[in-house]
Parts: structure tokens; C-alpha cells; sequence
């Protein structure tokens, strides 16, 4: 039996654009004639089809992510699930790895199947594109990045705060030459944490320093391993290489720690600041300092966000900002330590 993916490929559009024609949405009179055409061919059975989207549209919500290895989204992912139990709903998980159009095509499917709902951590705060659940009418929660210009409720993490608490600690430990390893060029967090950490610099004097290049120890990595080694390489290499690094990410931390090693200069010689802690921080030798985030929570908040639009709540769009804290260990002793 043809299912709604079939008539998508056949037809040559997507699968939102098949539900949108038997579910009385906006098509084109063209478009729509080539749908039921299409579906006419391949024996599709709109109604019996129409029923179990409805059926799922009560149960079912999807969470996008950018990627469950990270073990920060791991638990977000927990926490949404956790709330969304607590009033029957199921969990559809997708990655996108941080792929714009790998994001658009989850993002049509979740509107085609009708899900209840969609928590979403954009791939990208200028490209993320929601209007295809908006439109429809389809509750979005944006949980940890949130898209520019997008009309849905958020969950977010005070990045900014988070970045210039991390390098006021590392001026504070006497490191001068400060570095910061940011995140995807575009994203809401990368942006967020980059500016805290140069507010703290320049609230010390410190922000017109240059990298012996004329330049500044800023460089971005792809929030995973090998970006953070990268970045790190090319920091070492610079005629002045920094005294510390703040780095935006846990997964980029690892990566960093291991150019540090590789080149001799373990911490604290050169201090190291993670945005997030790395599994087992304190087994890791130096154990690290970090910006403990609530990760849990704002996958739990973002899902009780989005069961009150599920349930029809009318009150203004809301965004919820959840605080980070610091938490210090042997990575940032000081340069005099090392």
C-alpha cells in the first residue's frame, strides 16, 4: 500500500505538501491536481491515512537536536522525555548534526506525520527556517538556540553571563593572554558566549590585546572534537600563544585538551575553561573547571512549555532563561602553578 512518503517522491514535493492537500491546507490548484493525481495512481488511501496522523497529532511530539553524542543534549533529551511521560506523549528523536537541510527535511516530516509538537535546537539562528509547523499552527518550543525572527516560545541558557563569568575566573587566576574557542560562526550560543567572554576582557583593559598577528585569540570550532583540536593548534602556534583558554563547548574542550597535551603545555600552564562539563570532569587529570549547565532542566521546561501550547494555552509567546553557575577546578590554578 502506497504511504504519504511514496506520493511525496512521486509527485516530486514533500511530505508536508501531501498532507497539506488532503488535510485542507494551503496548495497551490496545480500543485494539489498533481498530489491527487499522484495519489490516484498509486492506490494512496487519504482517509484511512488522515485518521492515524490525527491519532499520532495526540501523542506524539518531536525533539530536534543537533547532536545526542554531545552529552549535554543526552540529558536535555532526558528531560523532555521525562515530562512528556507524565502526560502520555511519546518522543520522536532526530539529529540533524548540525546540517541546515538534514533540519528542513526532519522539520517537513514532523509536519507531514502532524505531530502534537516540536522542540527544536536550531541549527542555525539565521538559517533555521520553522514556518512550516508555525504556519500550520503547530506548537514549536526553540529550547537552547533560538532561530532569529522565529514567533514560538524558547528555552535558553544565559550564555552571555555564563561567558564573562568563565573569563572574569580566569583573569582573576592571573592568566593575561586569554583565548576563547567559540562555537559554530552564526549560532545563538556561539554568539552569546563570545560577547560575555570579550565584555570580561574588555571590563579588565584587557580587550585591545592581539595574538602577535595583530589579530585577537578568538577562533571558532564546530562545537565537536576535532574543531576544538584545531582551533587549539592554531592558537598554539601564534608567535604569543594564550595563557588560557575559554572554550564554548565540552566537546571542543576535549579536543583542546588534547593539542595541549600534545604540545607539552597541560594545564593549568596554559589554564583551560569548559562552557559545560565533559563526562567524569573530576577523573580527568587536571579535573576541569567548567560552567555547569542545566541541561536537564531546560529539556524539562521546554516540554512543559510545549504541552501548555498543546493544550491550547492562549497567552503570549514566552522565553524562559535559565541560569548557569561555576564551578571551579585544578584546570585554572594559575599560570604560577604550572
Amino acid at each position: 500500500m502506497a504511504t504519504i512518503y511514496d506520493v511525496a517522491r512521486a509527485a516530486g514535493v514533500s511530505p508536508a505538501t501531501v498532507s497539506r492537500v488532503f488535510n485542507g491546507g494551503r496548495v497551490t490548484a496545480e500543485r494539489a491536481e498533481n498530489v491527487r493525481r499522484t495519489a490516484a495512481a498509486l492506490g494512496f488511501a487519504p482517509n484511512r491515512v488522515a485518521r492515524s496522523l490525527r491519532m499520532q497529532r495526540a501523542s506524539v511530539i518531536g525533539l530536534i537536536i543537533p547532536d545526542i553524542g554531545n552529552p549535554f543534549f543526552t540529558a536535555l533529551a532526558r528531560g523532555v522525555e521525562d515530562a512528556a511521560q507524565a502526560t502520555h506523549l511519546s518522543v520522536v528523536l532526530c539529529n540533524t548534526d548540525e546540517d541546515i537541510e538534514k533540519e528542513h527535511r526532519y522539520l517537513e516530516v514532523a509536519a507531514a506525520e502532524q505531530m502534537a509538537g516540536v522542540i527544536v535546537a536550531a541549527a542555525s539562528r539565521q538559517r533555521t527556517d520553522l514556518s512550516v509547523l508555525v504556519e500550520r499552527g503547530t506548537p514549536v518550543v526553540a529550547v537552547d538556540r533560538r532561530p532569529r525572527g522565529a514567533s514560538v516560545d524558547a528555552v535558553t541558557l544565559d550564555n552571555r553571563h555564563g561567558g564573562e563569568e568563565a573569563t572574569e575566573h580566569l583573569i582573576s587566576r592571573g592568566y593575561r593572554r586569554i583565548a576563547c574557542i567559540a562555537g559554530l560562526e552564526g549560532a545563538s550560543t556561539s554568539e552569546e558566549r563570545l560577547a560575555g567572554y570579550r565584555a570580561a576582557l574588555q571590563d579588565h583593559g584587557l580587550g585591545g590585546g592581539t595574538d602577535g598577528t595583530g589579530g585577537d585569540y578568538v577562533r571558532h570550532g564546530d562545537f565537536r572534537v576535532e574543531g576544538g583540536r584545531v582551533a587549539m593548534e592554531q592558537l598554539l602556534s601564534l608567535p604569543e600563544p594564550p595563557d588560557a583558554v575559554f572554550v564554548a563547548n565540552n566537546l571542543m574542550t576535549v579536543g583542546a585538551l588534547a593539542a595541549l597535551r600534545d604540545a607539552g603545555r597541560t594545564p593549568p600552564r596554559t589554564g583551560l575553561l569548559s562552557f559545560g562539563d565533559v563526562p567524569w570532569p573530576e577523573l580527568v587529570t587536571p579535573s576541569l573547571s567548567s560552567v555547569q549547565l542545566p541541561s536537564y532542566e531546560l529539556g524539562f521546561s521546554a516540554a512543559q512549555l510545549l504541552q501548555e501550547r498543546i493544550a491550547g494555552a492562549v497567552k503570549p509567546l514566552q522565553t524562559v532563561v535559565l541560569r548557569t553557575s561555576l564551578r571551579i577546578r585544578d584546570s585554572t590554578g594559575g599560570p604560577t602553578r604550572a
